[in-house]
């Protein structure tokens, strides 16, 4: 009981923005689900695409996304605001849309998945650094938890939505994707009108946060966050290759999203506990226990492409996620300066999008070339890797906040 009085007590500390942008995040998250949940089965269905051509076009477009966020984190730190960049990049992914459902090729696809995510990464670095902004230290875990729950649960129901309109549209995808165009819309409309902008923050000289003597104070305990990052990425690789086992089982198209809503409630129902339970814990032994989940969830997904042993991987996976990406995020931040902290969450994720680029790719050209099965297992292995270098390689000194 008191438990749950103190989840409260936290939870209605949480300033309001975080709620905002968490809502945000939601709207956009059924608006790019609906289509990303179908489109591995769009492009090797309608389109007539590879597997390995979807772990390129999925690989090329996080890694975009990952990329475009050191410049925004960089631009953010250095104009001392946050917002406008965070509109920027959400108005691009909304105006993208339309491009999925008048794709005649995969080429237009490749096109359309890399301009949204363009959009993902304008608003991604400065979105996270507004979050830790807005939210004390003692905090920043259970904050970054609740966004990224809320973000999930726009993951799940944009699936959920397009298997309902899948079966009673008959499998029409282009029409499920024009659809898709309005969350996206409303999304960008609640944080132009609901978030407010902490005031300026002091920003000396307006300095270039990419400059040597700035770069410098981003010590060892930051980089060692920065290579576990990229080597957990490695063992992480596109979620659209869960679509594709799925449907290895006989899974009917309509059905095939619902694998989507599957992890994404485990996500969202497991992110801000386990965000909570990051600022009590060590981040090291939560990270290798995300690993440890992992690792089951591959080994699962390598076993059978049957429905009910393909889901109970997915719901690992979708645990694992839970447990580690707020977790990630509250790492970042806690081992960065704050005028800084833009900066540090885009070259964070420069690192994780080359692992991402790289994991996608072997993943496609293992699903093609041996079996899907070897896929899941290599995923397995660079899991290993990575607990092997958390048990191995710790960190120069105790992740502390550097608002303290």
């Amino acid at each position: 009981m008191k438990q749950v009085e103190t989840s409260q007590r936290i939870w209605r500390q949480i300033p309001r923005g975080v709620w905002v942008l968490g809502g945000v995040s939601m709207l956009m998250d059924v608006s790019s689900e609906m289509i990303h949940s179908l489109l591995p089965l769009f492009m090797v269905t309608t389109l007539g695409a590879s597997a390995l051509a979807v772990g390129l076009i999925e690989g090329l477009a996080e890694a975009t996304a990952l990329v475009v966020k050191v410049f925004s984190g960089v631009l953010s730190d250095y104009l001392g605001r946050r917002k406008g960049l965070a509109v920027f990049g959400y108005a691009l992914g909304a105006l993208t849309k339309p491009l999925f459902a008048l794709a005649s090729g995969a080429s237009v696809v490749l096109a359309a998945r890399l301009i949204d995510r363009v959009g993902k990464g304008v608003r991604g670095a400065p979105r996270d650094a507004l979050v830790a902004d807005l939210v004390p230290p003692p905090l920043r875990g259970a904050a970054f938890g609740l966004r990224q729950a809320l973000d999930t649960v726009g993951a799940f129901i944009g699936p959920l939505i397009a298997a309902g309109l899948m079966f009673w549209w008959d499998d029409d995808f282009r029409s499920v994707f024009w659809v898709a165009v309005l969350p996206g819309l409303l999304s960008v409309a609640l944080l132009v009108a609901g978030l407010r902008e902490p005031e300026a923050r002091t920003v000396a000289g307006r300095r270039n946060p990419i400059r040597h003597e700035s770069l410098r104070r981003l010590d060892r305990a930051y980089w060692w966050v920065v290579a576990v990052g990229a080597v957990f990425t490695l063992a992480r690789f596109s979620e659209a290759f869960l679509v594709l086992r799925a449907q290895e089982g006989g899974l009917a198209l309509a059905w095939v999203p619902l694998v989507m809503v599957a992890m994404n409630v485990v996500y969202a129902a497991s992110a801000y506990p386990f965000g909570q339970l990051s600022d009590r814990m060590d981040h090291r032994t939560l990270l290798a226990c995300g690993l440890g989940v992992l690792i089951l969830a591959d080994v699962v997904l390598a076993w059978s492409a049957a429905w009910p042993t393909v889901l109970a991987g997915v719901l690992f996976w979708g645990l694992h996620m839970g447990m580690t990406q707020g977790l990630l995020a509250a790492m970042v931040a806690a081992t960065a300066p704050p005028d800084l902290r833009g900066t540090a969450f885009g070259v964070f994720n420069l690192v994780s999008g080359g692992a991402m680029l790289v994991a996608s790719l072997l993943a496609g050209l293992l699903w093609d070339s041996l079996d899907s099965r070897v896929t899941f297992l290599a995923g397995a292995g660079f899991a290993v890797l990575a607990v092997l270098v958390l048990c191995v390689a710790r960190p120069p000194v105790p992740p502390t906040d550097r608002a303290h």
